[in-house]
């Protein structure tokens, strides 16, 4: 009898405990530099704020026709746009450069598409990261994923990432980085020539 009343107070016990923390909103924290945990508000209103800045855009405010299709990078909602010529919409998740230091806007386009590109680190990356290699090859082990499309600014890319954690953070050293499969619905729909806006 002493047994089955135990383990009845423990059932108990439980189902109380679960109650108490599903009825407590979630709160969510974050580490500055210094190793300080900072509360922040409820996680449900921090949810909601960043899906909506994750929002489908129209491009007649940023382009003044969609002639070769038009690329929008949004560095704060973390967002690609996509808009063919003939006007359908795409809306992609991506990773942005670590810094301001390290992030351009502006207008450029798309000069050369590489499916299974090959990287070689820019000599600012090699002199912060003196232990890279100068040279990787095509494949899982490549930063560019499986496609990239180089811009005509020197050293900037929109690609893939074999990493898929840095996809939605700022994780890059300047370029924008998509999921694989992205970035190859992405790399079908543009040309050489595709206008691309950072902003």
């Amino acid at each position: 009898m002493f047994i089955n009343a135990r383990k009845d107070l423990s059932r108990r016990a439980f189902l109380a405990g679960t109650a108490s923390v599903i009825g407590t909103p979630l709160i969510a924290q974050s580490v500055d530099g210094a190793g300080t945990v900072e509360m922040e508000q409820d996680i449900n209103d921090a949810v909601r704020r960043n899906i909506s800045s994750f929002r489908s855009l129209d491009w007649q405010p940023y382009f003044s026709n969609l002639n070769n299709g038009a690329v929008l990078v949004d560095i704060s909602s973390r967002a690609l746009h996509f808009w063919s010529e003939d006007g359908r919409y795409r809306l992609y998740p991506s990773s942005v450069p670590l810094s301001e230091e390290l992030t351009r806007r502006g207008r450029t386009k798309v000069v050369r598409k590489v499916e299974g590109p090959s990287w070689r680190p820019t000599p600012s990356m090699l002199k912060r990261n003196p232990d890279w290699p100068a040279f990787v090859g095509p494949g899982p082990d490549n930063p560019l994923g499986t496609h990239a499309l180089y811009l005509s600014w020197t050293y900037y890319r929109i690609h893939g990432t074999h990493d898929t954690r840095k996809i939605g953070r700022r994780s890059s050293n300047g370029c924008i980085g998509l999921y694989n499969e992205h970035i190859a619905e992405l790399f079908n729909a543009t040309k050489v020539g595709t206008q691309v806006l950072l902003i």
